[in-house]
């Protein structure tokens, strides 16, 4: 569709034979408009049902979109993939440098198939695929480390991604990230497990190419109004001010902060954990993705003076948002910033999602609690909340699966909890392990039937305060139908690859225009049909695999615990997931 642009070029990648080819896709880019699209049709294609997710048939699709490269906040990729964590759809996003070092590649998508015998790393141009021997950075157990290397080895031009893997994911913990430009992931679902189980160590992708829109007037016109709209947004300037650790004290306010296993809802150290005190104490510099005018990325820089030497200081740059504190801090109790800060630059260092590792923490703090694991099961070590020391020690622990109860909790809540007891308060939805908002039922409900189980699907968290701040009593059918369109309008920002950041830029409307630019005719009914579409496809994969809303467990916790909204009732939450699966199953038709 684009003069030039070679996104309808799929790279495939086999290694277990060490062999690459590239196939034109243009029926699919032009039809889904690439990202998640895309994506979950390259999926369907390679992935065998029923295969193990860390069987070397188990493919990586890495996708972009249509608006990759072009237009501002369209700076994400998009990994799909069987989920190792839950058996079912994975699904990752991350940003960085990824989706433009992809498409100036000249790739739309990447699909790795097979494992290797020996640990390998991909170099990708434009050129193709060369194949390196990983051997002597596999075993090295710092993601930080890994980057090093590969960076330092390999010269490179122009824009360009280091996506790797740390001990977690070689010792496959089903949650274990890969890792992009030191500060950014594909978080959710265990893509690092899939890494692991391939021996692929990390990709490095460099970029060289220009691109050219079709129609170059309308291109600056609609360029300049987006990139406006974004930074005169006063939301924007606090992602770019605070970032999204902003969240801290509103919901602390609320009572939808979770704390100590979601005991409670309000943090008697949420000031000390608050965006603004890691700004105005440890701020060290801001970030940006890849054509991204926002700066949310936020590098706190933690000081700490060397043992036998004085007046002598080390200095380590981590990286904080608000869901790395909200699992790593207030889930276990941490009221320490400096605390906080050191559990966090563990679960980066060794390639952890930090949501799941917070939750699976807070379970195992718990259920010691309980008496249902005692420190035999821990290796003599005791967790408490509020504890970071031990808890960086249990993260290691963890990563390397040491003892029974460390290697199940690799597995999750879920599997931990049906090991030793303690379900009641395992807090997984749809097999993940939950976000950071207890803020309602429509947040929960869209933690259980969003297609990937995350807080990112259909926004919840949102439409609880919403409601909350007009004094609307929605009822069970208005929650479902608000988020189910809200679920279907992002297929489309998954497919562009837009950053939901900019959701409230990239209207209907202005999507239309700025694909215009790229010589599609699409109106805003046309993207509605295309976001049901897409969603459908996902839940065809999602019930090929064994999905079923029967199977859903909804935590218990979560009815203890008084959100925002009051106690939540069991009642309306069975009666909201059973009005969604009509939704779906109309969807599908033939369910």
């Amino acid at each position: 569709m684009i003069i030039g642009d070679p996104i309808s070029r799929v790279l495939y990648v086999d290694l277990s034979r060490k062999r690459f080819w590239v196939k034109d896709r243009s029926e699919l880019f032009e039809k889904y408009i690439g990202g998640v699209g895309a994506g979950i049709h390259l999926l369907m294609e390679e992935c065998p049902q029923g295969i193990d997710p860390l069987a070397p048939q188990n493919p990586i699709i890495l996708a972009v979109g249509q608006l990759n490269g072009f237009f501002p906040i369209a700076s994400k990729t998009v990994a799909l993939f069987k989920s190792p964590h839950t058996g079912n759809l994975g699904e990752s996003y991350a940003g960085g440098r990824s989706a433009i070092a992809l498409r100036m590649a000249g790739y739309g998508a990447m699909v790795v198939k097979g494992a290797s015998d020996l640990p390998l790393y991909l170099v990708v141009t434009e050129d193709g695929v060369e194949f390196r021997d990983a051997s002597v950075i596999w075993g090295t157990s710092s993601s930080y480390t890994v980057g090093r290397v590969i960076r330092e080895r390999e010269a490179g031009a122009g824009v360009r991604t280091i996506m790797r893997i740390g001990v977690a994911g070689e010792k496959l913990v089903t949650y274990s990230c890969v890792v992009t430009e030191t500060y950014r992931h594909f978080g959710r679902l265990g893509l690092g497990a899939v890494f692991g189980s391939k021996k692929l160590k990390a990709i490095l992708i460099s970029g060289r190419r220009s691109l050219k829109p079709v129609d170059y007037k309308l291109y600056r016109e609609v360029y300049q109004k987006i990139f406006k709209a974004l930074t005169d947004s006063g939301i924007m300037k606090k992602y770019h001010d605070i970032g999204t650790a902003m969240n801290i004290l509103p919901l602390n306010e609320l009572g939808g902060l979770p704390i100590q296993n979601l005991t409670s809802t309000r943090f008697e150290d949420a000031e000390a954990l608050s965006g603004e005190a890691f700004a105005q104490n440890h701020l060290g510099r801001r970030v940006a993705c890849a054509h991204c005018p926002v700066s949310c990325i936020h590098i706190a820089a933690l000081r700490e003076p060397y043992v036998h030497e004085p007046y002598f200081y080390k200095t380590r740059m981590i990286c904080y948002d608000y869901e790395p504190i909200y699992a790593l801090g207030t889930m276990l109790g941490i009221g320490s910033r400096e605390g906080v800060l050191k559990v966090i630059d563990e679960v980066e260092r060794l390639g952890l999602d930090a949501i799941s590792t917070g939750v699976a923490l807070a379970w195992a703090t718990e259920a010691m609690q309980c008496g249902l694991v005692g420190e035999g099961e821990t290796g003599g070590l005791k967790l408490n909340w509020g504890d970071y020391k031990a808890y960086v020690k249990a993260i290691q622990m963890l990563a390397f699966r040491e003892t029974p109860l460390f290697n199940a909790l690799a597995c999750g809540v879920d599997y931990a909890s049906s090991v030793y007891g303690g379900r009641e308060f395992a807090l997984a939805f749809g097999g993940n392990e939950m976000p950071g908002y207890h803020t309602g039922p429509s947040a929960h409900l869209g933690f259980l039937v969003g297609a990937r189980h995350s807080h990112l699907d259909a926004a919840g968290y949102s439409l609880d305060q919403r409601l909350l701040k007009s004094g609307e009593e929605a009822s069970a059918g208005k929650i479902v139908e608000e988020l189910f369109q809200e679920e279907t309008w992002r297929q489309i920002l998954s497919s562009l690859i837009v950053c939901f950041f900019g959701r409230g830029v990239y209207s209907p409307v202005t999507v239309c225009r700025a694909l215009k630019v790229l010589g599609y005719q699409l109106t805003p009914a046309d993207l509605e049909k295309l976001g049901r579409e897409i969603l459908k496809r996902k839940f065809e994969f999602k019930f090929r695999e064994g999905f079923s809303f029967k199977k859903l467990r909804i935590p218990e916790r979560i009815f203890q615990t008084p959100s925002p909204h009051g106690k939540l009732s069991r009642e309306f939450m069975e009666e909201a997931l059973k009005l969604y699966e009509e939704k779906v199953k109309a969807l599908l038709g033939n369910l």
